[in-house]
């Protein structure tokens, strides 16, 4: 079984591909860097995209790279458009090009479904989408056009709208990473206090060696044209996560509310309902938060530079 994955260089996509080594995939990646088993491609060239498509004659395609950073979409909108939606379009022709009948797993986002208020306690894949943010956008456009290839061209896409996920290799920008290099710093003597911003709001967080599991499970054994929230199923204020962490810790962890952290949000909870993965694929998640706030800290432990 060949694979090809977009994004392999990334958080997620490093992961990806050794999830996919140890269950005896053959596999490449497409990165917009090449290197030792990932052939050099950009999204946006068409013509590239046909040539690696081609070259690599993939069994499966999992489709990981983009432009993920859901601040910086409102920064740089029409470059996030470009990445998410157009590289996505070229992926998708090229696929078409070489075999359409080729598994392809387009991977999105929950932040697709949006301000749900109340609504969040738990979301299943039939829940309506309302995108907030240009990112957001970006992948709800994402997914339509995927939708749309199965419709007209009959092709083996399946699509995901994947909570929040962590683990090391984690970037800063992302709550987990940010604390747990706050604590280091502090166990260091590089800060006297961890600063932080809301911890009300309670989120869905799953290690990244699940979710990248869900993503070969649904290769394997998802239905065409279906989408699959990849979560949990339980979620936990950032109050409980920081608590967690700072038992964790070498020494006390002096916590400062930053007001300029601070931002409201219209989703107190937001939970996935992951029935429909689980049932069609045997899916369920195995690696409590524990260990993803374990690895996290560990990997920050152990950098030299912060």
């Amino acid at each position: 079984m060949r694979a090809l994955v977009t994004g392999s260089q990334g958080f997620v996509g490093q992961y990806l591909r050794r999830e996919l080594e140890s269950s005896g995939y053959e596999v490449l990646g497409l990165d917009v860097q090449g290197g030792v088993g990932v052939l050099q491609a950009d999204l946006l060239d068409p013509e590239q995209m046909r040539g690696a498509v081609g070259q690599a004659r993939p069994d499966a395609v999992f489709h990981l790279a983009g432009q993920a950073d859901v601040a910086r979409s409102w920064q740089i909108p029409r470059r996030t458009m470009e990445i998410n939606v157009i590289g996505a379009l070229n992926l998708l022709e090229a696929v078409r090009a070489f075999d359409p009948s080729v598994r392809l797993v387009m991977v999105g986002s929950s932040d697709q479904y949006g301000s749900l208020g109340g609504a969040g306690q738990l979301v299943s894949e039939s829940l309506g989408t309302n995108p907030q943010t240009p990112y957001a956008v970006s992948k709800k456009a994402q997914e339509e056009l995927a939708q749309v290839y199965v419709r007209a061209y009959g092709m083996d896409i399946c699509m995901t709208r994947s909570f929040n996920h962590g683990g090391a290799g984690q970037r800063l920008g992302f709550l987990i990473p940010d604390l747990a290099a706050g604590i280091v710093r502090v166990e260091r003597g590089q800060a006297e206090a961890l600063k932080v911003g809301s911890l009300t709001a309670r989120r869905d967080f799953t290690h990244v060696r699940d979710v990248v599991r869900a993503y070969r499970l649904i290769a394997e054994k998802g239905r065409p044209g279906e989408v699959y929230n990849v979560g949990s199923g339980v979620a936990y204020s950032a109050q409980e996560i920081l608590e967690k962490l700072c038992a964790m810790a070498e020494c006390a962890i002096p916590v400062v509310q930053d007001p300029a952290r601070l931002r409201p949000s219209d989703t107190p909870v937001i939970c996935c309902d992951h029935t429909k993965l689980s049932r069609d694929t045997g899916w369920a998640p195995q690696i409590p938060l524990e260990v993803i706030l374990r690895d996290t800290l560990r990997e920050w432990r152990g950098r030299d530079g912060l």
